[in-house]
């Protein structure tokens, strides 16, 4: 990982504001030209256009974000193995504060927002997955593992590295050390979960909506929608994109009926062995394996409660537009099935929908599903998330509680 004296990334005049304002990322069109031979992953000097040394980071040349800066200054990195060991356990440290036995599920290192550009690290019990975006932190994938194994003590830990065309890395899915196969049982809040690190989305399970799921619950035993006030009864709550069933879990614990809308068979297998693992009859709720647009199409119920947690419909800036109509007519077909007094929990996990963009949706939504409707929440996502001040590319979970009036 070590770099030669001669090898440097040159900024053009002016190109070096965003790097002063601790922003982690250069992009190609900052650069003004390339001293040495650089690999791709490689950790190089950056230095502005009068010569001074600005940081050091990531170089991947066929990347738009040419440079990812793992730290600020004139101080080069001296041993990258000791740097690692530092961040790793400064990000772990911060987790363990905040959580207890009553979750052993938990990000314990989100990339930009722990300072380790390109990595991701969660905790399923004994078990953790680890994925890698960068070519660079790929190329210390052995590194990574060692630390983590000093700092964790895992059982074993596995990869879920998804493929990334733009860093020249392809889809990795696999152990990476000690012996683990099928699932793994972990605990959310008290809540009993399966997680199937091996084969389920990402690295498992989405753990950013923990908070959320359990607002959920909440809101659930509170009887906050006048519907179920109303008829004095439990709430109906439909959870459309529901994977393994964690928001349909959480409300049937305090008593919802619920439906859950997915296009995977192996997903709602697991929700409904989820269901039994808490001592819930699955016979007692719903377990559509369908497409969401298609089955909120067809539906004519109504419900009191409705979860939207879909897939990033927005993965790069020259899909925003189509991205923005697939949020809008899930949501206006969503709104269309609530009863007045009904919630709609709401969510977008891409980057390039901000949160004025998500509320403008949302309101271009109500207004076709003709429903007056009240912001009740805004929400981002939980603590073992964080995202730099300096970085706020890092904020990607924007989550609204809307209610209908009428």
């Amino acid at each position: 990982m070590h770099t030669s004296s001669s090898t440097r990334v040159i900024l053009g005049p002016g190109r070096d504001r965003s790097v002063l304002n601790r922003h982690p990322w250069v992009f190609s069109g900052a650069v003004a030209r390339v001293e040495g031979d650089p690999q791709a992953g490689e950790i190089v000097p950056l230095q502005n256009a009068e010569g001074r040394v600005m940081g050091f980071g990531f170089y991947n040349p066929r990347s738009q974000i040419r440079l990812r800066l793992l730290a600020f200054g004139p101080d080069p990195i001296p041993v990258i193995g000791d740097f690692l060991d530092a961040r790793l356990k400064a990000a772990v440290a911060l987790r363990t504060g905040f959580f207890d036995a009553q979750s052993t599920a938990v990000r314990w290192v989100h990339g930009e927002g722990d300072g380790l550009p390109g990595l991701v690290v969660d905790r399923y019990g004994p078990i953790l997955v680890v994925q890698f975006h960068t070519v660079g932190m790929a190329r210390l994938r052995s590194l990574i593992v060692d630390s983590l194994r000093r700092l964790c003590d895992p059982v074993a830990i596995v990869e879920r590295s998804p493929a990334s065309k733009e860093e020249g890395l392809g889809a990795v899915s696999g152990v990476l050390w000690g012996t683990f196969s099928g699932r793994v049982e972990i605990l959310e809040q008290g809540v009993r979960h399966w997680v199937d690190v091996i084969e389920g989305q990402k690295t498992g399970l989405f753990l950013d909506q923990r908070d959320n799921r359990q607002r959920v619950a909440q809101w659930v035993a509170r009887g906050m929608t006048q519907g179920t006030a109303r008829h004095g009864r439990g709430a109906q709550l439909l959870n459309c994109f529901s994977y393994t069933g964690g928001f349909s879990l959480s409300a049937a614990l305090q008593g919802a009926i619920t439906t859950s809308v997915d296009t995977s068979v192996a997903a709602q297998t697991l929700a409904q062995d989820n269901f039994a693992l808490n001592g819930l009859h699955t016979a007692d709720h719903r377990f559509e394996t369908a497409d969401a647009f298609d089955w909120l199409h067809q539906c004519r119920e109504r419900y009191h409660f409705v979860v939207l947690d879909p897939p990033a419909f927005v993965k790069h800036r020259p899909s925003l537009d189509k991205g923005a109509r697939a949020y809008k007519d899930i949501n206006r077909l969503g709104l269309r099935l609530l009863e007045a007094g009904g919630l709609l929990l709401t969510c977008s996990c891409s980057a390039h929908v901000n949160w004025d963009l998500f509320q403008k949706i949302l309101y271009a939504a109500a207004r076709e599903a003709e429903r007056s409707v009240q912001v009740l929440g805004r929400y981002s996502q939980p603590i073992d998330h964080p995202f730099s001040l300096y970085h706020p590319e890092g904020e990607y979970l924007k989550t609204f509680l809307l209610r209908v009036v009428e």
